[in-house]
């Protein structure tokens, strides 16, 4: 239970990456919150955001809002990535804990300013990386802790691999399964990756931007390998416009003795033991696991500001923090420049640029 009160507002821009998977609504779900105020420069994105949230102040500026609400948390809404640093700074200057939309930065270097800024002033930032919030993902890892598949030896994950398969896919939705592998095997060590636009290998020209700005992008086909501590690997793959249509979106988590799976939205979650067999399956059989479970969007969003509101209680990071949302770009940023540079590179990278706008000679 939450010991003090807050107060809340939004920062939306409707047209230019909206208010996100819906960032600006859980709080009138928490006792401890008041939501009074928002802030879209869209008069008609604006009212329907007053009208959905009840919130009793709307401002076209967010700078204003900040300046006269004296906030205590803001939801930093918009999917477009490329106004999310000037608009964390400007909270992080009004002393306002954030709760962030993914991907927070569409660069290193952003998001290592982000991450300083916010540490000096004290400020919490919890990142929409909702999965890891869900009660089924921390009962998973409970599971791995407790030795029931034995070692945890490889991650095999899955982007959507729908029209955005490849760079798109890898940003947009592989960003969820990367923070998910760190958060079962820690900090990763090295990567190598793959990267191809129509069965040649990318090169620096066929760098392009996402269908949203939410930084540079490339090829219709990505695959890496990251290598964590504990000879843990994690495999990842997205290709575009698979048949699946996103049912394979996912991660599954194998062990010594045992397999476990997770698909994209967290609302499915299974086992497989090696003392299961089902011929009608081939062989070893997926048992779904009767374990809790809360939806991606709606309970993650919840449980992501509650997660919020611990750490700013307790001076702890929340459970997806923006230190975790910069290591996820920081896997995938890897990727590129280990394709570009035809070998296994080191984790943290040491060039913070975008490695698919760094002129190599």
């Amino acid at each position: 239970m939450a010991e003090n009160k807050y107060r809340a507002g939004a920062i939306g821009h409707t047209g230019r990456g909206n208010f996100g998977h819906r960032l600006h609504m859980p709080y009138n779900q928490i006792g401890h919150i008041d939501f009074v105020a928002l802030a879209d420069p869209d008069e008609g994105g604006r009212s329907k955001a007053l009208s959905d949230t009840q919130a009793s102040s709307g401002y076209a500026d967010y700078r204003e809002m900040l300046d006269k609400e004296s906030l205590d948390i803001v939801s930093v809404c918009p999917r477009w990535v490329d106004q999310h640093e000037e608009m964390l700074l400007a909270c992080v200057e009004a002393g306002c804990h954030i709760y962030c939309e993914k991907p927070m930065t569409s660069d290193l270097a952003s998001a290592d300013r982000i991450v300083s800024s916010a540490n000096a002033a004290g400020v919490k930032i919890a990142v929409a990386h909702q999965g890891v919030y869900l009660p089924q993902m921390h009962a998973l890892h409970a599971i791995i802790a407790s030795g029931q598949i034995g070692q945890l030896l490889a991650m095999e994950a899955c982007g959507k691999q729908d029209h955005r398969g490849g760079g798109e896919d890898t940003l947009v939705l592989g960003t969820h399964l990367f923070n998910m592998m760190r958060f079962f095997a820690g900090d990763p060590l090295s990567v190598f990756g793959r990267v191809c636009q129509e069965g040649r290998d990318v090169q620096m020209g066929d760098a392009r931007e996402a269908n949203e700005p939410i930084g540079l992008i490339a090829g219709d086909f990505i695959t890496s390998t990251h290598y964590f501590h504990s000879d843990v690997v994690g495999h990842f793959v997205s290709r575009k416009n698979q048949l699946s249509k996103g049912r394979g979106y996912g991660l599954v988590l194998i062990g010594e003795s045992g397999r476990l799976a997770i698909n994209g939205d967290a609302s499915w979650v299974a086992e497989l033991n090696s003392d299961v067999w089902s011929p009608w399956a081939g062989g070893l059989a997926w048992q779904a696991l009767d374990i809790p479970k809360s939806s991606l969007q709606e309970d993650g969003n919840r449980l992501a500001i509650l997660s919020l509101v611990d750490a700013i209680e307790n001076d702890t990071e929340p459970i997806s923090s923006a230190g975790d949302a910069r290591w996820a770009l920081e896997m995938i940023h890897g990727i590129y420049a280990s394709h570009l540079a035809h070998a296994r590179v080191s984790l943290p990278l040491a060039e913070r640029g975008h490695p698919l706008a760094i002129e190599r000679r």
